[in-house]
Order: structure tokens, then C-alpha cells, then sequence
């Protein structure tokens, strides 16, 4: 019986994932540490014995919360001295007030560069950077080359990147091939009056 119940919650574990991580991360603070306390509380199931549970979900979310505390208290017992010094002096890599509002104007002036592509383009660069759907994939989805995608998506690429450089001038729309001088015309051969 006991093994039955720690199948099934284990099998429960694996189907409420998703569910159970964004819980944990709410409650803890990060996904990181959610991630890490389902997977303790995974593998202490496996080796413990359970009996009846009247609650799953709810046990299982305690389980991991149990995980998570039993680390941050391992965490805070082998922090030293010199790990404190190292803790105190190390330099804080967020970004400040004036890097987070130039990263959203940038956010916003590369959805202004999407939005100006033409259609296709648009698709392309959605489908290749946003989705990361392979250029193959993309070019069956609209009867295409691969090598049409690339070159398109190259030159979407180009004209974002302009873009964020605060040059508005660069067309999105697809070039014209370039003027080609004329050949000349062959000279009509003389054939002697014939």
C-alpha cells in the first residue's frame, strides 16, 4: 500500500510540475529555488514511505517548501568569514534605474522596426528569433527557399538593428535589384549583300 501511494505521488509530482513550480516560485521568490526544491522533494519521495495522504497537492507542495528550508538553513551554516567578505564585496550586476528605462525604450523601438516590416518579414523574424522555429520549417510554412527565409530574415535583421542605432532611413521593404548597365547590342554583321 505504501508503495502504491508513493507511486501515485510521485506520478502526481510529474503531472502538477508546472503548477507546483509557479506556486513555489510565488512563495519563495525564485524559480531557480522552486525548480531545486521540487527535485529534493522528488527524490526524498523515492525514498521514503508514505502512507495514506489526504491532500496530495497540498503535500506535496509542503514536501518542497520543507526542501527549500532545509537548504537555505544548510545555505546560511556554511557561509564563512572569507565567504561574507566575498559576499560584501562583490559588485552588484543589476542594472540601475537609467539601464532598465534605455532597455525599454530599445524594447520599444525594435517592436516599432518589427511592426514597419513588410508582412513576410514580419512572419519570418517572429517565427526565427521569437519562436525559434528552424528557417526550413519557415520556408515550407510560406512556400519559400531557405535560402530566401535567410536572406530575408538578414535583411530584417539589418534594418531592427538600424533601427536601434537611430538610423530611420534604412528601408524595410525589399531592395530593387541593382541598375545594371545595359549590355550592348551586338553590331549586325555585314554579310556582303547577301
Amino acid at each position: 500500500m505504501a508503495e502504491k501511494n508513493r507511486v501515485a505521488l510521485l506520478n502526481l509530482l510529474v503531472a502538477r510540475y508546472a503548477d507546483l513550480k509557479r506556486r513555489l516560485t510565488k512563495r519563495l521568490g525564485s524559480a531557480d529555488l522552486a525548480a531545486d526544491a521540487l527535485q529534493g522533494a522528488y527524490v526524498r519521495m523515492m525514498c521514503a514511505e508514505v502512507g495514506e495522504v489526504r491532500s496530495p497537492n497540498a503535500y506535496l507542495f509542503r514536501v518542497a517548501m520543507n526542501v527549500a528550508a532545509d537548504r537555505r538553513k544548510a545555505e546560511r551554516g556554511s557561509l564563512t568569514v572569507s565567504g561574507t567578505d566575498a559576499f560584501l564585496d562583490a559588485i552588484d550586476d543589476a542594472p540601475g534605474p537609467a539601464r532598465i528605462v534605455e532597455a525599454r525604450s530599445d524594447i520599444e523601438a525594435l517592436k516599432r522596426a518589427i511592426a514597419q516590416l513588410p508582412a513576410r518579414r514580419r512572419q519570418i523574424v517572429i517565427a526565427a528569433c521569437m519562436e525559434e522555429i528552424p528557417r526550413r520549417t519557415i520556408a515550407k510554412r510560406l512556400g519559400i527557399s531557405v535560402r530566401t527565409v535567410q536572406a530575408e530574415l538578414k535583411e530584417a535583421l539589418q534594418y531592427c538593428a538600424s533601427c536601434l542605432d537611430g538610423d530611420t532611413t534604412a528601408a524595410a521593404a525589399p531592395r530593387p535589384a541593382k541598375n545594371l548597365p545595359e549590355r550592348p547590342k551586338p553590331a549586325a554583321r555585314d554579310t556582303g549583300g547577301r
